[in-house]
C-alpha cells in the first residue's frame, strides 16, 4: 500500500489519538486543512479511515469525527512466560480486542482463540513476541541465544496457524515490563528508572530518558551475568548470581531452615510468603534474607545507573513483602534511591509488547522508519 507522506502523518495522528475531527489531524499533523482534507479522503478510500460521528462546537458549526477504518487491522503481542503464554490482539489505536492466557504448551490454541474474533477484512499487522532472553531484531533469519532457541518450536508452529507474511518481531520480556511500567504502571512520569524483575530467572530492564536501553548486544539489563561469587576463596559461575537469587534457590533455601520446624515447609513462592505475611518467623527469615539479597542487588544496579527509580516485578519481586528489605538494604550500601512494587504485575509484559506492536503496525501501514522505545 503506497500512501503520500500527508496520508502516512494524518494516519499516524489518527492512530494515536483514537478519533478526531479535521481541524484536530491537522494540528497534530502539522498541515495545512486542504492537505488534511485530501489525505483523508485518500486514507477513507483505502479503508484505513472512517466517520463515525459529528461533533457540534459552541458556534452551532459542526465537524465531522473520524476513527480508523476496518482496513486499518489489529496487532498481536505474545507474552512466552517460562510457564504461562499472555496474548493480546490490538486495534492500531491500543484498543483492546481480545486476550488470552494459557500454558505455554498450548501457545498456538491460545493465540488461535484470541485471533478468531477479528473481524473479516481487518488484517493482521505486526506480531510481537516476548521471550525471556536476549533477543534480535526479527525472527527471520537472524542469530538467536540458547533460551530464544528453545522456543523455537514453538515459533515454528505459530508460523503455520498465522496468516502468512506478517512481520514477527522478538523482544525481551523484560523489556517489554519496562516500557510497561513506563506509560501505564509504577513508573508513570518518570523518565529515567530501573525495572527489576526477580522470578524464575531476574533481569533489569534500563530506562534512560524516556527509552529502553538494549545496548550494543541488545544485553543491556542482563544482570545474570553479573560475577557471583566473587571472593578470594571462590570463582564467579556462569550465570550464578540468577541461580543464587532465582525462585527455584530461595524455595531450596526455604526447605534448609525448614529442618527442625514442625511445620511442613511450602513448596511454592506463594506459600513461602503467605506464611511470612501471617508472622511464620523461619518464612520471615528467609524472605527477609532473601530481601536483602534483592537489596544488594538494587544496589549493584544504582551504583552504575543512579536511576532515581527501582521497580520491582515478577513473580517474587512484585511481592509487598520484600519492599521494606530491599529499601532497607539499597539504603545502606548505596545513595537515596525511590523502590516501589509493579503496578501492572503478571500482565507488564503482554502490556509492554502490545505497546511495540501497535508502534510496528503503524510503522507497517505508514511505511516508516522504526519508532524507539
Amino acid at each position: 500500500m503506497q500512501l503520500s507522506e500527508s496520508a502516512r502523518a494524518v494516519f499516524a495522528v489518527l492512530a494515536a489519538s483514537s478519533t478526531a475531527t479535521r481541524p484536530q489531524l491537522a494540528t497534530g499533523a502539522r498541515l495545512s486543512k486542504p492537505t488534511v482534507s485530501s489525505a483523508v479522503a485518500e486514507l477513507e478510500a483505502a479503508g484505513l479511515a472512517a466517520r463515525s460521528g459529528t461533533l457540534n462546537g459552541g458556534t452551532g458549526r459542526s465537524a465531522a469525527v473520524y476513527d480508523l477504518g476496518l482496513a486499518a487491522g489489529a496487532v498481536l503481542a505474545v507474552d512466552l512466560g517460562p510457564s504461562v503464554t499472555r496474548v493480546r490482539v490490538c486495534a492500531l489505536d491500543g484498543t483492546l480486542l481480545a486476550e488470552g492466557t494459557g500454558l505455554r504448551a498450548d501457545t498456538v490454541d491460545v493465540v488461535a482463540d484470541a485471533l478468531s474474533g477479528l473481524s473479516a477484512g481487518a488484517p493482521l499487522r505486526a506480531i510481537v513476541v516476548a521471550v525471556g532472553d536476549v533477543t534480535v531484531q526479527s525472527l527471520e533469519g537472524a542469530a538467536v541465544r540458547p533460551a530464544t532457541a528453545k522456543a523455537g518450536p514453538i515459533f515454528d508452529a505459530l508460523a503455520v496457524a498465522l496468516p502468512p507474511g506478517v512481520p514477527v518481531h522478538v523482544e525481551n520480556n523484560v523489556n517489554c515490563a519496562a516500557l510497561a511500567e513506563l506509560h501505564e504502571g509504577a513508573a508513570r512520569g518518570r523518565d529515567t528508572f530501573g525495572y527489576l524483575r526477580i522470578g524464575v530467572g531476574i533481569g533489569l530492564g534500563v530506562v534512560i530518558g524516556g527509552q529502553v536501553l538494549r545496548g550494543a548486544n541488545g544485553a543491556a539489563g542482563e544482570v545474570a551475568r553479573l560475577p557471583y561469587p566473587w571472593d578470594a576463596d571462590r570463582e564467579p559461575r556462569h550465570e550464578g548470581l540468577e541461580a543464587h537469587i532465582g525462585a527455584g534457590s530461595l524455595l531450596r533455601r526455604a526447605a534448609d531452615a525448614w529442618r527442625g520446624v514442625d511445620d511442613p515447609c511450602p513448596d511454592t513462592v506463594d506459600g513461602l510468603f503467605a506464611l511470612a505475611d501471617a508472622g511464620h518467623t523461619t518464612a520471615l527469615a528467609v524472605v527477609g534474607r532473601h530481601a536483602a539479597d534483592v537489596g544488594r542487588l538494587a544496589a549493584a544496579a544504582t551504583a552504575v545507573l543512579d536511576p532515581g527509580l527501582i521497580v520491582l516485578g515478577g513473580a517474587v519481586g512484585s511481592k509487598p513483602r520484600l519492599l521494606p528489605g530491599v529499601r532497607a538494604e539499597l539504603a545502606r550500601l548505596s545513595w537515596p534511591t525511590e523502590v516501589v512494587s509493579s503496578a501492572l504485575g503478571d500482565s507488564g509484559t503482554v502490556v509492554g509488547a502490545s505497546r511495540l506492536a501497535v508502534a510496528r503496525g503503524i510503522q507497517t501501514v505508514t511505511g516508516g522508519a522504526a519508532m524507539k522505545h
